[in-house]
């Protein structure tokens, strides 16, 4: 009790039950409380064993994209010698844009859930 700063059982039994129904606890046959390996949480992806923003998959996404439209133009550039296509060159933009934003906003997510996580710890995380 004292190392989780609590003051009564009461108190450790609510937060169990809390847990519980958010799905990161799970009772087991003998009725001890089991974490879940792989909870789902709200904006974020399991990729392996890491837990992904899912706007940083959303940004790899539009990466892609963006490498296959650089690919395009260069083929026709250089291969074919053709200046490409304006609404190619929109598109490129366009697509480039939407990687940044969708970049930029997974990174504050990561680092908002990391800050989130060192204050919960205890840890001055800044």
């Amino acid at each position: 009790m004292r190392g989780a700063n609590l003051s009564s059982p009461s108190v450790a039994y609510w937060h169990l039950q809390k847990l519980e129904a958010l799905g990161l606890l799970q009772r087991n046959e003998y009725g001890e409380y089991v974490a879940k390996e792989k909870a789902n949480i709200s904006g974020h992806l399991w990729i392996g064993r890491n837990m992904v923003p899912r706007l940083m998959f959303y940004s790899l996404f539009f990466m892609g994209i963006v490498a296959i439209e650089f690919i395009i133009i260069g083929v026709q550039f250089f291969v074919h010698g053709q200046m490409p296509n304006i609404t190619l060159i929109y598109l490129l933009a366009t697509n480039f844009i939407a990687m940044l934003l969708f970049l930029g906003e997974g990174l504050l997510l990561s680092r908002k859930t990391r800050a989130e996580h060192g204050k919960r710890n205890g840890n001055s995380t800044n």
